[in-house]
């Protein structure tokens, strides 16, 4: 990846992660420039999400790869290396690979690489300005630090399920591994925290992040209003705790998500729906208020904007100034000219044909993002990086 722009530029990463939260921060350390070299296990044909499919790239003659949907959704511009760690060899290929690295993540469990020699007091002990990010379920320290940690199970620990779903039904995971995929953000942010040390004083560091920890940390307001008031927060399906009305209206041919954020908007709300007077009643005049009267408010507003196609609550809402938007399915989104606009839509060629994902949102002015190589299949670069003098450059 010699010659690849970005702000990270000549950063090199290797990658011993698997699954969805280490792969996304790498992935998009990646599209920022950096060179990531990612290990797989040949043993078990690489990264188990390369298994988790279908859907699959074929090739033009119909045959099934080993790029499944979920694996290309965190995994490119990387090189994949075949190294089985177990091996004295291939702990060795390890070394050599991380004496020429800034970073290596990894997310096995804790203590998982200490009999490989491959653990951090080992690798800091020999590169003591490695950066060395480790991801695992519930960290490095406390009693749940040995047991596995997968999103839908951080999503229950950590109590973003108690709130998502349905006043009366059960606990919902979200609809993504968000648990996974935000963890891998604040591994991003920390990784550059511990780069920016490492270029002021030569010094390396540990960063230990749990999946729990980065799900609680983004309870956000819902974890705070517990904290504050000590009562538990309950499921309010699309409602907001704090702000009423914000949640998913049923129009007359589908739905509508309202987000009324001042008493000024709801009025011009009120306007359209033909209730004026809600605006002046003290039971809904405030934010507070309507926040008390809830379910009474609701019953007024459901019907009124059931009553409407969702075209027209659209345009007339903001053609008010009152926030207000669709509920789009997937091939609604990606139909979009926003998404062209801003290039959510890519296509790369792989090894096996051309392959659609998703862009980066970043956009910055000097140093954009780049897409320089596709997900590859599992172990494509092995020779070349194992027989290269400087495995990290093309």
């Amino acid at each position: 990846m010699a010659g690849s722009e970005g702000p990270l530029k000549g950063v090199k990463i290797l990658d011993l992660s698997r699954i969805l939260a280490g792969p996304t921060c790498t992935q998009l350390l990646g599209d920022l420039g950096a060179s990531v070299i990612k290990i797989e296990n040949p043993a078990t044909g690489g990264d188990d999400t390369r298994q988790w499919g279908p859907p699959y790239v074929e090739d033009a003659e119909g045959n099934r790869s080993d790029l499944s949907a979920y694996f290309m959704a965190a995994n490119r511009n990387k090189k994949s290396v075949a190294i089985d760690i177990t091996t004295s060899e291939g702990q060795a290929e390890i070394k050599r690979l991380a004496s020429h690295a800034d970073i290596l993540i990894e997310n096995f469990k804790p203590g998982g690489l200490a009999k490989y020699g491959l653990d951090y007091a080992t690798l800091s002990h020999d590169f003591p300005s490695l950066v060395y990010c480790s991801i695992s379920g519930y960290g490095q320290t406390g009693p749940n630090a040995s047991k596995p940690g997968y999103d839908l199970m951080a999503q229950g620990y950590g109590g973003v399920m108690s709130l998502t779903g349905a006043p009366e039904g059960a606990p919902m995971k979200v609809g993504v591994g968000i648990a996974d995929v935000m963890c891998g953000m604040y591994a991003s942010v920390g990784i550059l925290a511990a780069l920016r040390h490492r270029d002021l004083t030569g010094e390396g560091q540990q960063i230990d992040l749990a999946l729990v920890d980065a799900q609680i940390a983004w309870l956000i307001n819902e974890g705070v209003n517990y904290l504050t008031s000590g009562n538990v927060p309950q499921r309010r399906g699309n409602g907001h705790p704090n702000i009423v009305p914000y949640d998913v209206y049923e129009t007359s041919d589908g739905h509508v998500i309202l987000a009324v954020g001042n008493d000024s908007q709801f009025r011009r709300f009120c306007e359209f729906i033909g209730h004026a007077e809600l605006a002046d009643d003290p039971r809904f005049a405030t934010n507070p208020a309507r926040l008390e009267h809830r379910d009474a408010l609701n019953a007024i507003l459901r019907p009124a904007v059931k009553s409407h196609p969702t075209d027209t609550v659209i345009a007339e809402l903001e053609a008010r100034k009152v926030p207000v938007g669709p509920v789009q399915t997937l091939d609604q989104v990606f139909a979009t000219d926003q998404v062209e606009a801003r290039q959510m839509h890519i296509a790369m060629q792989a090894d096996p044909g051309e392959v659609k994902l998703i862009g980066n949102p970043l956009k910055l002015s000097r140093t954009p993002v780049t897409y320089r190589a596709a997900p590859p299949v599992c172990g494509a670069d092995t020779q070349a990086v194992l027989t290269s003098k400087n495995p990290f450059e093309d």
